[in-house]
């Protein structure tokens, strides 16, 4: 079987991979994922900065991107949120210090294209690419974090310590979700080009050995019931209110005078719960509304529209690094939006989702419908010709 990564390489999900350890895909799904750590030695060769120093400081200064330094000084911890000017960091030679900068891949496309190396498993649970500076025995503290996540080394070295099963509380002096107690069951120094998988529940520390340390995060989405609930009965509120039936208002003719005006009315929990049943009784309700949330572009991004002057030469075409799209067996879903996926270009269309691209004799085989669709895409920025050197 195979997968698509963002640069137009196929991965082969069955064929094994350096990235991995020589485990291919499909084995490291069924052995790690989820279940236990993995560490793979050199699992990038020869690997190269995704951005240096500079660039990664002038990156956390801007608004449009998520950035946070936190300090270490003892057993006192201070942490701020960006935008960080270059003034509001440490000198380079203070110790303990780390600037962690969120959505890299939303920047820069060599941070995109790492990521896409990753695409074995669904872009519904990617996430995005952190990149970390560390001074020397810089680090954030023992911590579990709820989802999987590759540590990738990118310069220097850092020291990870693990372990699984321990106490959870947390300490309540420091303005991060740090662990009162960690003892460590394993532990690695990981050189440049080296990668730890950890599976959700692992408690972990990592610290700067050395000064100069850059660690790559890729980390993945794992909502909560709440958090779906919230958002997907936020959605299917819009949409029924939205459309063109007239919607029901509760009446309560029979009403009776009440001695007790604090209970809440049995009729009117009964029309609660029969307002949200046929809500969700509409077809695919549910599982479109999850698709426009899943593709909800992250706050920090907007898109440039295409100038008013430039034409569609209905040439080859590539998602911009920004645009989030899928599909499913009725709708293709691009940055929040649902299209039902019908017609000849329906195919097409969940091609473009999946590979990220479309050739200029797939575009050419659109039909009408979906060409427009295109059009609307590019015209808002979502999509490019191959060679716009628009996207940022």
């Amino acid at each position: 079987m195979m997968a698509q990564r963002d640069n137009g390489a196929m991965i082969d999900v069955d064929a094994p991979l350096q990235l991995l350890g020589g485990l291919s895909p499909a084995r490291f799904m069924r052995r790690h994922w989820q279940k236990k750590p993995l560490l793979v030695r050199q699992a990038v060769s020869a690997v190269t900065l995704l951005a240096d120093r500079q660039a990664l400081f002038a990156l956390a200064a801007r608004d449009d991107v998520e950035s946070r330094l936190v300090i270490r000084d003892g057993r006192r911890w201070r942490l701020r949120n960006g935008p960080l000017p270059r003034r509001a960091l440490p000198a380079l030679t203070r110790p303990g210090w780390t600037l962690l900068v969120q959505g890299l891949d939303l920047h820069l496309e060599s941070a995109h294209e790492l990521l896409s190396r990753f695409r074995f498993v669904p872009d519904a649970r990617l996430d995005d690419l952190m990149l970390s500076y560390a001074s020397d025995r810089g680090g954030v503290g023992p911590h579990v974090d709820s989802y999987d996540v590759f540590l990738l080394q990118v310069d220097g070295r850092r020291r990870w310590r693990i372990a699984l099963g321990g106490p959870t509380a947390l300490r309540e002096d420091v303005p991060l979700k740090m662990l009162a107690r960690f003892e460590p069951q394993r532990e690695w120094l990981l050189e440049p080009g080296d990668m730890l998988y950890l599976p959700p529940g692992w408690a972990h520390d990592g610290v700067a050995v050395g000064g100069d340390c850059m660690t790559a995060s890729i980390g993945f989405r794992a909502p909560g019931e709440h958090e779906l609930v919230q958002a997907l009965l936020g959605l299917l509120a819009d949409r029924e209110g939205s459309s063109r039936r007239a919607a029901a208002r509760y009446r309560d003719p029979r009403q009776a005078a009440t001695p007790t005006p604090g209970l809440v009315p049995g009729a009117l929990q009964a029309f609660a719960r029969d307002a949200v049943r046929r809500a969700l009784a509409q077809p695919h309700a549910l599982e479109r509304a999850l698709g426009e949330w899943l593709t909800e572009p992250k706050p920090q991004v907007w898109f440039d529209a295409a100038h008013e002057s430039m034409r569609w030469a209905a040439g080859a075409l590539r998602l911009d690094r920004r645009t989030r799209m899928s599909h499913d067996a009725g709708h293709v879903y691009i940055n929040g939006e649902a299209h039902e996926a019908r017609g000849a270009g329906a195919r097409l269309l969940r091609r473009l989702a999946d590979e990220r691209a479309l050739s200029a004799s797939d575009v050419a085989r659109l039909d009408p419908r979906a060409r427009d669709r295109l059009a609307d895409w590019l015209a808002a920025g979502w999509v490019h010709s191959t060679g716009d050197a628009n996207e940022p």
